[in-house]
């Protein structure tokens, strides 16, 4: 019994899968939030304020547009 808690080593453990989950989850909830905020938009201002189906859309492509521009990753350097 006493063994197997010498059996562990702090930073011996492949933590690669982890990485590549945190990635992931961190990039769906960018993306995610980007397009719940566009719809979000688009329904207020087309249900809310009463303006119109094209009037809610535009101001949402615009914002869709604007996030894509500013959320998406830098590009990777050659090396």
């Amino acid at each position: 019994m006493s063994d197997a808690a010498h059996d562990y080593h702090s930073g011996d453990q492949d933590i690669s899968e982890q990485v590549a989950t945190f990635s992931v989850f961190g990039k769906m909830m960018k993306w995610g939030s980007l397009i719940i905020a566009s719809m979000l938009l688009l329904l207020v201002i087309w249900f809310c304020v009463g303006a119109g189906f094209f009037a809610g859309l535009i101001p949402a492509v615009i914002l869709l547009a604007v996030g894509i521009f500013f959320l998406r990753s830098p590009p990777e350097a050659a090396h």
